[in-house]
């Protein structure tokens, strides 16, 4: 159950503070920089605007993934393993495509700039990237453990 108790948490911690992110800039906020732009974005695809032809569809096959995701984080007790790295995880899908719901797109604000023009990404997609490199280091060192 405590470890229930954190995946919440972290849950809702990582989509609170994103959705009250975005908000400032959905709101008019707008910060130029020399390699880095904090201004918004909305991306109707996924990772550099992939699958954005998808158009209305590509909210309801990201909710899908989500319960796939859920499904096997459940059956291989990852949850349970990990509660931190798979709130971030599941908070950050979540509050992506509670964007996806409410403006249509994903709501992006940090347009980096140097040396490539097409990076634009937002809080909810560093926690998913650091839940999933968090997930395969210790993966790995599991695996490590259980060879020596």
């Amino acid at each position: 159950m405590k470890y229930i108790t954190i995946f919440l948490l972290s849950l809702a911690g990582t989509f609170i503070i994103d959705q009250s992110i975005k908000d400032l800039f959905l709101e008019g906020f707008y910060k130029a920089g020399s390699c880095i732009d904090l201004e918004l974005h909305l991306n109707t695809g996924v990772a550099f605007s992939m699958f954005s032809f998808l158009g209305e569809y590509l909210k309801y096959f990201q909710a899908f993934m989500i319960i796939i995701l859920m499904y096997i984080s459940i059956k291989e007790k990852f949850i349970h393993t990990y509660p931190i790295s798979m709130g971030f995880l599941v908070g950050g899908a979540l509050a992506n495509l509670y964007d996806r719901f409410i403006h249509d797109a994903v709501v992006d604000y940090v347009a980096w700039h140097c040396g490539f023009n097409y990076a634009v990404f937002n809080y909810a997609d560093v926690a998913i990237d650091i839940a999933v490199v968090w997930i395969a280091i210790n993966l790995y060192l599991k695996s490590k453990k259980e060879s020596s």
